[in-house]
């Protein structure tokens, strides 16, 4: 899985891989996190109407089909917003499946946490988690962004930790993993799904990201 990430990149190292105009006022107050978690905004690149742009959503998926995503459910408890997404049944699952066809997402992190270990390439160069985002439009037109990391089986660098860890995608690919595509396009991405080469990577010892129990809300779905 997936459940803490960091991106201390300076913005003018990110601003080589990201296209289109910044968010408003992100050039003005963009700082370094050494931790970034669940609930909190995060920086995507994606795609819309065709054109590319990054965007500030928050890490936790809302679909766009839910009625009101602050209700609570049946047993009175919030509605979970899943930060992770199974790769291998993104495209049966209600929650994930539209934004699998036509909303998928770069995330920029330059390292991600796994059991009190950080996990980073070994240059330091920040990479792209590959990720679904939604936007939920309320009956009074107002908008929530989110968005989640799709994951996989671990390698052999990442399978002494932990049973899942985050899907990445390689630099040169990024276009056709953003474009809109459905059927054989869909088909053709499945290759970036599986465990990536851990060549050029490294783990070691944190203490920036021990787990604290998460809200309920943040949980993936069941799957």
């Amino acid at each position: 899985m997936c459940g803490r990430f960091a991106l201390e990149s300076p913005l003018p190292v990110l601003q080589q891989r990201l296209q289109g105009e910044l968010p408003s006022g992100l050039a003005a107050h963009y700082a370094p996190r050494a931790l970034i978690r669940p609930g909190e905004p995060v920086l995507i690149q994606r795609q819309e109407h065709g054109r590319l742009e990054p965007a500030l959503v928050l890490w936790g998926l809302v679909p766009d089909w839910v009625k009101d995503p602050l209700a609570p459910g049946p047993d009175g408890r919030a509605r979970p917003r899943p930060f992770n997404a199974r790769s291998e049944t993104v495209a049966e699952k209600a929650t994930f499946r539209g934004a699998w066809r036509h909303r998928r997402c770069l995330i920029p992190a330059d390292g991600f946490f796994e059991k009190g270990h950080r996990i980073a390439r070994a240059d330091g160069a920040p990479f792209w988690l590959a990720g679904l985002w939604e936007r939920w439009i309320g009956p009074d037109g107002s908008e929530l962004e989110s968005c989640c990391v799709l994951t996989t089986r671990p390698n052999g660098l990442l399978a002494p930790l932990h049973d899942r860890m985050p899907v990445l995608i390689p630099e040169g690919l990024e276009q056709p993993w953003l474009d809109p595509v459905d059927g054989p396009g869909l088909r053709a991405l499945e290759p970036l799904l599986e465990p990536w080469d851990p060549h050029g990577w490294c783990v070691t010892r944190s203490t920036q990201a021990v787990p604290e129990r998460l809200d309920r809300a943040q949980l993936t779905l069941p799957l």
